[in-house]
Parts: structure tokens; C-alpha cells; sequence
């Protein structure tokens, strides 16, 4: 619902000074001391009185300075009761000081009242005040009614554009507010999909390697119970140490990753390959930078897939294609299948629901199942 226009108050950041520019609040401070100089001066030269009536004119004009500070206060906080008896009291005041002979204080009190709830208060408050004290001060004036009116109005429209002038003020801070938790929202949102990155990156390689160790581990678990040679399990022992060593290899590749520091993505593919027994690979179509996260996407799922042909097509031979078409990569990984052995169940990777989840993440898709011999894994992510 829109809020009343007549009984809306200037917002809390038009009235106050927060983020107001130091030139501006001391343009404000020059303003306030000019006009508690001109009462004071005005008071003394109005005044025909000594003695005692100089004293009271002087309290008087600082009574007049805390009516005011304590109005601005009330009206910061949008307190329409208390902001009102302030300002019929410093009426109230000026019209005691005109009574007594202080006819300056007077007229600019009556005038600064005026002009100040038309700043500060709702517009239904605002336009009685005005009109009271400009009424006041028309009729003490001496100047003629013409100039009077004149002076009248654009005192009015003085006001008023203060008032303008203020909520102006007052929305450009409330938009730059919104803007700054809006960049501060996207900076803790960026912050977490790079924590998130980082965190998918390190699971990735350490889901392919203790994978890959836990199937030689398991195998050599497997050959002392079964009383093997030792030549046989030390193969497997060996075999898991390198799978470490390979591991934090690629540790290191994916904090290099994470800096945008990739080998080419084909350099990557023949040496994973060279490490499989009966594995080719072949590129297609013309060679190119990938964005980082689609080269890492790659990288993994061809890793994943080759561990999985290592736990349940042991033996089997593995063709790698990837093809670079004008608006997508495709990596097709095929096993020509072979027994599960007796390893199938030693331990679970990152697994097939982990490569789709990354290929889901780029807008890409990811299709896993029986080929025609084995096993197929297709990739295609967008670039």
C-alpha cells in the first residue's frame, strides 16, 4: 500500500546527517552559528532595556538554541506529539520576545519555526505551522503587503525545498545502502561457489585415488588370506604407493587448476591413458583453450571412468575420444568389458552420481551404461 503523502514523514536518513560530506556539515554548522549570532546581536540592538532585560534576552535566545536542538531530535525520531509542543513553544517564545521589545528574535524565530516543519514534519502537521507563523510574521512585518507576500512565498518555497532537498539526500542513501549489501551478498556468494569449487576439486582427486589405492589394498588383503606368493602381494603394495604418489601429483595439478594454471588438456588424456594397460585415446575436431571449470569436468570424469574400468573390467581394453564441436566438448570413454572379479565391492569412488552432478553444474550432461561390448561414459559439456 502507498504510504499517505500527507502524513508520511521525511525518512530517518533525510533528517539525520549520517553519510552527509564534511563540506556540507560544516556548511550546516556555519549556518546554525550565523543565525545564533544574528539572534544575539538582533537582541541586543532590539532591546531598549538594560540591566536584567539583556540578561533575559540572552537566556532567552539560548532557550530558543535547545527548543531547536531538542526539535531536530523529536522529528529525527519521527515523534509527531513532542516535535509539535516544541514548536509551539519557541512560537510561544517569539511571541514573548516580540511582546518585550525583541523584535528581530522574534521574526526570525516565527520564520525559522515556519520554515523548519516544512522540512521536517509530515506535510498535514507541516502547513498549519507554517502558516501560523508566517501569518505571525506578515502581521508584525512593516514592509508592504506586496513584498511581504513575496517574501513570504519564497521563504515557503525555501522550505519546501528543503524538504525536497532532504529526501533526495535521504533515497540516494537508502539506494546506496542496498547497493553496498547487494555487493556484499554477491561477494559472500561468490566466496561460497569458489569454496564450493574448491572443496568439489579436492574430492574429485582424493575420491579417484584412495579409490584406486583401495583396490590394490584390497587385492593384497585378499592374496594374504589366500596365501600368495609374496612377489604377487608386493605388486599390489607398490602398485597402491603409486596410486598415492599419483594422487598427490594430482593435488598439486588441481591447486594449480584452482590458480588457472592447466596443462593442455590432451597432454593430460595420453599420460592418464599411458598409465592403463590396453587404453588409446584419439582427439577430433580442431583443438582449443577450455574454460577452466569445463578442462577440469574432462579431466575428472576420464579419471573416474579409467579407475571404474580398473575395478570392474580389469583387463579390458579402453578407448578415450574426445571430439571439440563448435559449442561443446565430448569425451566418450568405452571398455570392450570383462569379469567384475572379485573386486567389485572394494570400496566406492566418487562414482558415477559425482560426474554427472559436475557435468549438470556446467549446463553440460553426462550418459553412463552398456555399450555394445562394455561399458560407455559420455561427457558433453558446453564451451
Amino acid at each position: 500500500m502507498t504510504e499517505n503523502v500527507w502524513t508520511r514523514w521525511p525518512s530517518r536518513e533525510a533528517l539525520g546527517r549520517k553519510e552527509t560530506s564534511r563540506p556540507r556539515r560544516l556548511l550546516a554548522w556555519a549556518v546554525r552559528l550565523l543565525v545564533l549570532g544574528a539572534l544575539l546581536w538582533s537582541a541586543f540592538q532590539d532591546s531598549r532595556a538594560h540591566g536584567w532585560a539583556v540578561v533575559v534576552g540572552g537566556v532567552g535566545v539560548l532557550v530558543a538554541g535547545g527548543l531547536a536542538w531538542a526539535l531536530f531530535r523529536t522529528t529525527l525520531q519521527h515523534r509527531l506529539w513532542p516535535s509539535l509542543g516544541l514548536v509551539l513553544l519557541l512560537l510561544g517564545l517569539a511571541g514573548g520576545a516580540r511582546a518585550v521589545g525583541f523584535h528581530s528574535p522574534a521574526t526570525v524565530l516565527l520564520c525559522g519555526c515556519a520554515i523548519v516543519a516544512l522540512e521536517r514534519l509530515p506535510l498535514a502537521a507541516a502547513l498549519p505551522v507554517a502558516s501560523v507563523g508566517f501569518t505571525a510574521f506578515a502581521v508584525i512585518d512593516e514592509d508592504t503587503w506586496p513584498t511581504t507576500a513575496v517574501v513570504v512565498g519564497g521563504m515557503a518555497l525555501a522550505g519546501y525545498a528543503l524538504r525536497l532537498d532532504a529526501e533526495a539526500r535521504g533515497n540516494s542513501q537508502r539506494l546506496l545502502a542496498q547497493e553496498r549489501a547487494a555487493r556484499a551478498a554477491e561477494a559472500e556468494s561468490a566466496a561460497l561457489a569458489e569454496r564450493a569449487r574448491i572443496a568439489r576439486e579436492i574430492h574429485d582427486v582424493l575420491a579417484h585415488s584412495l579409490s584406486a589405492q583401495l583396490v590394490h589394498l584390497e587385492a593384497a588383503r585378499l592374496l594374504i588370506e589366500r596365501g600368495a606368493d609374496r612377489t604377487q602381494i608386493l605388486e599390489r603394495v607398490v602398485a597402491a604407493r603409486g596410486m598415492a604418489r599419483d594422487g598427490l601429483d594430482e593435488t598439486r595439478q588441481a591447486l594449480s587448476a584452482l590458480r588457472g594454471d592447466l596443462t593442455p588438456l590432451e597432454e593430460f588424456l595420453t599420460e592418464l591413458v599411458r598409465q592403463a594397460d590396453g587404453a588409446e585415446v584419439t582427439v577430433e575436431g580442431d583443438r582449443r583453450a577450455l574454460p577452466a571449470e569445463a578442462s577440469q569436468a574432462v579431466r575428472r570424469v576420464a579419471q573416474e571412468a579409467l579407475t571404474n574400468v580398473r575395478k570392474h573390467a580389469r583387463g579390458a581394453k579402453v578407448s578415450v575420444r574426445l571430439a571439440y564441436g563448435p559449442r561443446e566438448v565430448t569425451l566418450d570413454v568405452r571398455d570392450s568389458g570383462g569379469s567384475p572379479g572379485e573386486l567389485t565391492e572394494a570400496g566406492g569412488g566418487y562414482g558415477l552420481l559425482g560426474m554427472r552432478e559436475r557435468a549438470e553444474l556446467l549446463g553440460g550432461s553426462l550418459d553412463a551404461g552398456p555399450g555394445e561390448e562394455g561399458f560407455v561414459v559420455t561427457l558433453r559439456v558446453p564451451v
